[in-house]
């Protein structure tokens, strides 16, 4: 297949790529910039600009892109307008053209839920009431152009990646080793979460699966204090010492919801497509994290 992919510099776009050239797949990397390498095409989401000749001859789109979280309404602004607009941009284009790709997948979030308990959630669940879910819905809705004119298209609700190489686990590990996190806020919330090798196996099944709409791209959910106490007890570190709820809101406002909210995100849409983990859970996941840390190129 020959994909076209955005986002090709963040923790899943990296390691995605070399996944996709060794399956025989032909690459072609958007960038932001003037294109200095064979496998890139330049493009400006900002501006609106991509010319549909990038996409004439691929068989399929990755959108991988999007402005990390942060804080501040600014920051919240950016958020949403660097999703909204990579996805816009690109499925517009592809809507528009006579024989462009046939498969769009779509980067989203587990987000979308909200704070939903202990509620099983399948993809069938309406969105929730959090800012992220809001931005989810826009996100996906901004999508919609490429499905409107027989494009695939597959919205990948990831939760949380696990990867010592970055995301949030790369931001948890030095509490870890602290002795910190034993507990964010009660510990019973949902945290839905991927390692980074079956995210990255799950979107190449999903190039080619016959899915579309939202799937989430999770392994499972587990309790907060069950995750931390798994992945300490790997990386044999005891932490006893929680993060109350309160300075977490302080410190992240809306965003904190992502931490302290509960998503029991299901993998239903991977299931009935026959995708099987490789770490399918919390033990399997803490082993292939130990793993990776004593050798970095064992994730690759």
């Amino acid at each position: 297949m020959r994909i076209v992919v955005a986002g090709s510099h963040g923790l899943v776009g990296q390691a995605l790529l070399p996944v996709l050239r060794d399956g025989g797949h032909d690459v072609v990397r958007l960038v932001r910039r003037p294109a200095d390498e064979p496998d890139e095409a330049s493009w400006d989401p900002g501006l609106g600009r991509l010319d549909p000749a990038v996409l004439v001859g691929a068989d399929a789109v990755v959108d991988l892109a999007g402005s990390a979280l942060g804080l501040g309404r600014e920051r919240r602004r950016e958020i949403v307008a660097s999703r909204v607009r990579t996805a816009g941009l690109l499925a517009r284009t592809v809507a528009e053209m006579d024989d462009g790709p046939s498969v769009m997948l779509q980067a989203s979030a587990t987000g979308a839920y909200g704070d939903r308990g202990d509620d099983l959630l399948t993809e069938d669940e309406p969105y929730g009431d959090t800012f992220l879910a809001q931005v989810v819905s826009r996100w996906e809705q901004a999508a919609q152009p490429a499905a409107q004119s027989g494009c695939r298209l597959v919205l990948l609700r990831t939760g949380i990646v696990l990867s010592p190489a970055g995301g949030a686990l790369a931001r948890l590990l030095p509490m870890i080793r602290m002795g910190l996190g034993a507990k964010i806020g009660s510990g019973r919330q949902f945290w839905p979460w991927i390692t980074l090798a079956d995210e990255v196996r799950a979107i190449e099944h999903l190039l080619r699966a016959d899915v579309s709409g939202p799937v989430n791209l999770v392994a499972m959910a587990t309790r907060n204090a069950e995750l931390m106490s798994t992945l300490s007890a790997h990386l044999r570190r005891r932490t006893v010492l929680r993060v109350p709820a309160p300075p977490v809101r302080a410190v992240l406002g809306d965003l904190s919801s992502e931490l302290l909210g509960s998503t029991r995100a299901d993998p239903a849409a991977l299931r009935a497509a026959s995708f099987r983990f490789s770490h399918p859970d919390a033990t399997a996941a803490a082993r292939w994290v130990r793993a990776c840390l004593r050798n970095p190129h064992y994730g690759a």
